[in-house]
């Protein structure tokens, strides 16, 4: 699985925690590069040591922020010269029946999971452009395929990471980049604890009483960006079972 992974500097949001975290881990074991942002600088550190990565391969990364999101990407081509895969992974899930009427929590969805997506698109696409290679994942979620009650924001959401993704793909090709959505169900990571409406909250947790490792969805994105150059892995759906497009 390492080939075509090894030596690829890796741009990955939302690094601090869960799938960031375990796929940066992945990563690395197989020598890619990676250059990791999220808000917590703390556990960012930790990772950093356990990786045994140079301090200026992290960086606070607030995804809402532009120019936060900027200037991760330029880190990252400032320490390689190059940025070959941009996991787009920040996302927030804090589901809840719309007549609760959680006003802000509906915009901090909006503000991470889709302006941090295209945040994200727009710090790396220039560079990619000028390179003529390159790789973006955004990270949807099943829930981008089927909405259920207290789900109906965040499924939003997820979406319009899907239709972003789509149309990305459609756009960047004459510059031979790839993009992949990946598409997980319930995965073990710290996601839930977003959610503060009590009755969904209690239903989730009982939906995730059987979630899917976090390392599950780290080998899945090491297989999207392992495959042959010419070869693009338009999107990848499990629970628990995997469906490549």
């Amino acid at each position: 699985m390492s080939q075509n992974i090894e030596n690829k500097v890796v741009v990955i949001t939302g690094a601090s925690s869960g799938l960031g975290a375990e796929t940066a881990r992945h990563l690395a074991a197989q020598g890619a590069k990676v250059v990791l942002g999220a808000r917590r600088l703390d556990r960012l550190e930790s990772l950093a040591a356990e990786l045994g990565l140079d301090a200026r391969a992290i960086l606070s990364t607030d995804v809402t922020d532009y120019l936060q999101v900027q200037a991760l990407v330029d880190r990252a081509l400032e320490l390689h010269g190059c940025i070959d895969v941009l996991i787009n992974n920040a996302g927030l899930m804090p589901s809840s029946m719309l007549d609760k009427l959680k006003i802000d929590e509906w915009n901090r969805m909006i503000d991470v999971n889709i302006k941090g997506v295209l945040y994200g698109i727009a710090a790396v696409l220039p560079k990619m452009k000028e390179q003529k290679s390159g790789q973006i994942i955004n990270v949807s979620s099943v829930a981008g395929h089927k909405v259920g009650p207290g789900g109906a924001v965040y499924a939003g959401t997820k979406w319009a990471v899907r239709a972003i993704s789509e149309g990305l793909r459609q756009e960047v090709k004459p510059w031979n980049i790839r993009t992949t959505i990946v598409s997980p169900g319930a995965v073990d990571t710290e996601l839930t604890g977003t959610i503060t409406d009590e009755d969904i909250a209690k239903g989730m947790a009982k939906t995730y009483e059987n979630a899917i490792p976090a390392s599950s969805f780290a080998r899945v994105v090491a297989f999207a960006i392992s495959q042959p150059d010419e070869v693009d892995v338009n999107e990848i759906l499990f629970r628990p079972t995997v469906q490549v497009y």
